[in-house]
């Protein structure tokens, strides 16, 4: 069993910036690929970043695409995901998500394990 939590969310002003934690239990951590998603009010979850478990390869959603970063410190059991040049619409949940695969994925059905979200928000 993986138990993800993640921390760093909050309010911040459009063009402004915010890194996002996510610490998870278990040795197996290394052999996770992991996912961020985000859901807005009235909206169904989306891919936003994958990382393999090398941080070799990731996949990003095209609206975050050079702006956001994915990275993760095995070490540490914790994946981050750097945002900057925040727009409003950037405003969601963010969840933390793990799979029990090598390969990254942007389908939010091929992860097995989730967080419980940090709260995003973006004023303009």
């Amino acid at each position: 069993q993986v138990q993800l939590v993640e921390s760093g969310g909050e309010l911040v002003q459009a063009g402004g910036s915010l890194r996002l934690s996510c610490a998870a239990s278990g040795r197996a951590f290394g052999t996770f690929t992991m996912g961020w998603f985000r859901q807005a009010p009235g909206k169904e979850r989306e891919f936003v970043a994958s990382i393999s478990w090398t941080g070799l390869t990731t996949y990003y959603a095209d609206s975050v695409k050079g702006r956001f970063t994915i990275s993760r410190d095995n070490a540490k059991n914790t994946v981050y995901l750097q945002m900057a040049s925040l727009k409003p619409e950037d405003t969601a949940v963010y969840y933390c998500a793990a799979r029990r695969s090598s390969a990254p994925t942007m389908d939010v059905s091929r992860y097995d394990y989730w967080g419980q979200g940090t709260q995003v928000t973006v004023s303009s």
